[in-house]
């Protein structure tokens, strides 16, 4: 097969781009519009507001803008801080303008999304920490372990105080992809729990990419390797807090991969403990938004680990229209997971997917956008799949979810899903 063109890897490089420069409030789901109904009811009276109070956790170094605020850029940090970032949605816009807006699927125009700041509340110490070696055996350090516990009871303590003033014991982890800055993956995020409802804790896990450049693509991919370490100290640590009830877990693009790694070794390390990966970890949901994967590397270290069980629902959505998926298969070789379709998987693979049910293959028509890469966000049928998914659990062809079956885990969803707002 002959190469292609430089000129030609140059343009399907920029088509792998994350972000624009501006930010505005996602469509309106389908289940919402034009006769569905924002389920203003649910929403605790304290986040009744255009504003959303982001939990962030972080491996980018910290900045200092030119005006002394505090921001995140590309750059990697040994020590994670977490901490609070506030995104409005719209200047001035009250909350009953926010919530027509969110029923109308025809604006003249959308509200623009900004954050207006970020604090941080806390550090955890460096990565690698110190240990002890005694007997031949590493240790942690006591009083690296000391810190460690005090940093956490301060997140534990700032974590329940946001259950409780949404009334939901359950967090919601968004995982962005390639050059995504920390303000457009906040945006993304607080658009997409509003249309959850505003329930539960939505809790931005950034990782150092947008690096930019020609080679930004190649740089970010080796910072989602080097943040493995930390998002599975992360989920380890939520799921060691009992008042956690259910954890979902949305990863889009590049960030598929960064959270497979560490979902990976963190069951791993479950089964080698005799535990079950899905009653320690308590991850209902696993979410992979075009995922930017390579579809061999999935067999081999994931369905190979037999990863299914560990959660509730594995929902994979998928379409031709992803430019920017195309453009990483070019540049990559080997067809990505957010591309794969059924007539890809081999009489062995079949065999598996006849046992594991609770993965869900989801190819998504009527894409418009011109690169098609945040379908999840852009496209209203599958924002409001996705609603349906996390908040009532609702299996694919189930009433709820009026998916159209194509054979084994794969399904169909029409341009106009649901079709109705029943």
């Amino acid at each position: 097969m002959e190469s292609p063109h430089p000129v030609t890897v140059f343009f399907l490089a920029l088509l792998l781009v994350g972000c624009a420069s501006t930010q505005e409030l996602m469509p309106a789901p389908n289940i919402y519009a034009d006769g569905g109904s924002y389920p203003e009811s649910s929403v605790a009276p304290g986040l009744k507001s255009n504003e959303v109070d982001l939990l962030f956790v972080t491996d980018r170094a910290p900045e200092t803008s030119a005006d002394g605020a505090l921001e995140y850029g590309a750059g990697r940090s040994a020590s994670v801080g977490f901490g609070s970032a506030i995104v409005e949605i719209g200047n001035d816009l009250t909350w009953q303008e926010l919530v027509e807006m969110s029923e109308t699927s025809s604006r003249s125009t959308s509200p623009a999304i900004r954050v207006t700041s970020r604090t941080e509340l806390g550090r955890f110490p460096a990565t690698p920490q110190a240990f002890l070696v005694v007997d031949g055996k590493a240790e942690e350090d006591p009083e690296v372990r000391a810190k460690y516990d005090r940093v956490a009871s301060q997140f534990r303590q700032e974590l329940g105080r946001r259950m409780a003033q949404s009334g939901y014991n359950e967090i919601h982890i968004f995982v962005h992809g390639f050059d995504n800055s920390f303000d457009w993956a906040a945006g993304s995020l607080a658009e997409l729990w509003h249309f959850l409802g505003r329930r539960g804790v939505p809790l931005l896990y950034s990782w150092p990419a947008a690096h930019g450049g020609f080679f930004g693509y190649f740089v970010d991919r080796e910072s989602g390797e080097f943040t493995i370490y930390h998002l599975k100290n992360l989920i380890r640590m939520l799921a060691s807090f009992p008042e956690v009830e259910r954890i979902n877990i949305l990863a889009h693009s590049r960030g598929t991969a960064v959270t497979a790694a560490a979902l990976r070794e963190l069951i791993i390390e479950a089964r080698a403990a005799g535990h079950g990966p899905y009653e320690l970890y308590r991850i209902e949901n696993l979410i992979m938004a075009a995922p930017d994967l390579d579809f061999d590397v999935v067999r081999q270290r994931l369905m190979a680990e037999k990863i299914g069980p560990a959660f509730g629902q594995i929902t994979v959505y998928t379409t031709d229209a992803d430019k920017a998926l195309a453009a990483s298969q070019t540049l990559m070789g080997g067809t990505r997971f957010g591309q794969v379709r059924a007539t890809d998987l081999g009489e062995q693979e079949q065999a598996i997917f006849q046992i594991v049910k609770n993965v869900a293959f989801i190819d998504v028509h009527g894409v418009q956008s011109f690169i098609g890469h945040a379908y999840y966000l852009d496209n209203p049928s599958t924002s409001s799949d996705i609603i349906r998914v996390i908040n009532a659990g609702h299996k694919p062809g189930s009433p709820g979810r009026p998916l159209e079956h194509r054979m084994l885990n794969f399904w169909d969803m029409p341009a106009d899903y649901p079709g109705s707002t029943d």
